[in-house]
């Protein structure tokens, strides 16, 4: 039994260690979005996706660009989910909107919220806030009053907390109040809303990476991954207060999952300038103990990260982005030995960085979506090289069980624009034709940024790969 189980654990760990190695370039002639699909469902029907448009510079009525983190949920109750979106306005991304204090109300940022309806095609669009670059938000009933508020990571510079006025939510003002802790503390990137201790009142947990482009000072000091309770008013500042977990070298993940199946939340943190991951061990009463997770095959980033048992172990795995690509990693059997990591994909030269889980081709696994950033111009794109890194969606295939043979994660690319920032992705069935569609946000790419949702349309014959919502657009390309 033993020899039979020894090529199978050489070959996942060959394939672990290819994580390490640079990647390989691929060629290509016609533009991506127009060649025919060549993924399938399960089913047999060819997958190809169209995109449609929820808010953008044209419904907003105003200039809405650097768009960038959303999340959804029923915030009026109708039934319908709604999103809320974060736009940073920020167009050569250094700091042009920040102030003296850290936080300007009219600084060009916006918040926005749609309204979702019985039909997809339909939203009503509203401003609840402006704030310099918001990056991120997280959705929860933080007073108590039944009505869904939101809470907004602001990477010029702080937490930003927004109550929901109750039935009149769409026309009514939204009260605000910047966390006093968090005012002009460094730069917040992502934010989470989740119930600690069991209490039914959700705390806020979110990374501080220290500044919004981080220099060397930065990467040599440690920042703190902190959560922030409140008693009392949250409308009033003096009722919240700061534990910090711990302190790292631009951290810029704090995520509340139960990585440990003990039916409570624990918190995944992720360092970008030590390259790794850790995970705080939730003891009850708002205790925690860190422990180190120690991936082997690839150094975990740990921005964008999701999570499923992708091996049917009954043990929750971590998806995270590496130097190489995207990869999961396997959790032990004893969480603390090492987490074997898993090679799924990259799409080299562009910048996989937005990800997440969902399982597009009905057949039962988790494949992974996933978006690139663009790296020239956001403004323009005449002197943009297709060989330089632009703004990609593709999708990586689950091969089931065969990873244990080393196999490789088929990639089906969607769309490759000059220009394009694609940071977060939600799954719903939003058509309710019982596929998967994706929403998302689309920044770096002037006129063109806002909030979009790709509808996965499936076909008995292979179809173009993507169909834009805009007649002009940036410039759809071929591989280099």
């Amino acid at each position: 039994m033993k020899n039979q189980k020894r090529p199978q654990l050489i070959n996942r760990l060959v394939a672990s260690l290819l994580l390490l190695l640079p990647p390989f370039a691929f060629s290509g002639g016609n533009p991506v979005g127009q060649q025919l699909a060549d993924a399938k469902a399960a089913n047999g029907y060819f997958i190809s996706w169209r995109e449609h448009i929820i808010d953008s510079a044209e419904i907003a009525g105003f200039d809405l660009t650097g768009s960038d983190g959303l999340v959804m949920a029923d915030i009026d109750g109708d039934g319908y989910e709604d999103i809320v979106s974060v736009h940073e306005a920020d167009d050569d991304y250094d700091s042009a909107s920040s102030s003296a204090d850290g936080f300007v109300p009219d600084a060009g940022g916006h918040i926005r919220l749609a309204f979702g309806s019985a039909d997809p095609a339909v939203w009503h669009n509203i401003t609840l806030a402006e704030a310099p670059a918001p990056e991120d938000a997280a959705i929860a009933d933080i007073n108590g009053d039944g009505y869904l508020d939101v809470m907004v990571a602001v990477e010029l510079a702080c937490l930003l907390y927004l109550q929901n006025p109750g039935p009149d939510a769409r026309t009514e003002p939204w009260p605000q109040l910047v966390l006093p802790m968090t005012k002009n503390r460094g730069s917040y990137i992502r934010v989470f809303l989740a119930d600690l201790n069991g209490d039914n009142k959700p705390e806020a947990i979110a990374a501080n990476k220290g500044a919004q482009r981080p220099g060397i000072r930065d990467y040599m000091r440690s920042d703190p991954v902190a959560i922030y309770t409140v008693t009392g008013d949250p409308l009033d500042g003096a009722n919240w207060h700061e534990m910090i977990l711990g302190k790292y070298s631009v951290p810029q993940n704090a995520e509340p999952v139960d990585l440990d199946d003990d039916d409570d939340l624990d918190i995944v943190i992720g360092s970008r300038g030590e390259e790794r991951i850790a995970w705080f061990e939730n003891l009850g009463d708002m205790a925690f103990k860190e422990h180190a997770i120690g991936t082997i095959g690839g150094h975990a980033h740990g921005f964008n990260m999701d999570y499923a048992d992708m091996n049917g172990d009954g043990r929750l795995d971590i998806v995270s982005l590496t130097r190489r690509g995207a990869a999961w990693f396997q959790q032990p059997e004893v969480i603390d030995e090492g987490w074997i990591g898993h090679p799924i994909g990259a799409f080299p030269p562009d910048s996989l960085v937005g990800m997440t889980l969902v399982d597009i081709d009905g057949d039962g696994d988790q494949d992974l979506f996933a978006g690139g950033y663009s790296r020239g111009s956001r403004l323009e794109e005449s002197t943009t090289s297709i060989d330089s890194p632009l703004g990609r969606l593709a999708w990586f295939e689950n091969p089931g069980a065969d990873y244990q043979l080393g196999k490789d994660w088929a990639r089906h690319d969607v769309s490759r624009r000059k220009r394009g920032m694609f940071d977060q992705f939600i799954a719903r069935d939003l058509d309710g034709d019982g596929d998967m569609d994706l929403l998302s946000t689309r920044g770096n790419s002037a006129p063109y940024d806002g909030v979009f949702w790709l509808e996965q349309v499936r076909t008995t014959k292979p179809t173009p790969r993507f169909k834009a919502a805009r007649s002009q657009e940036s410039e759809e390309v071929g591989l280099p």
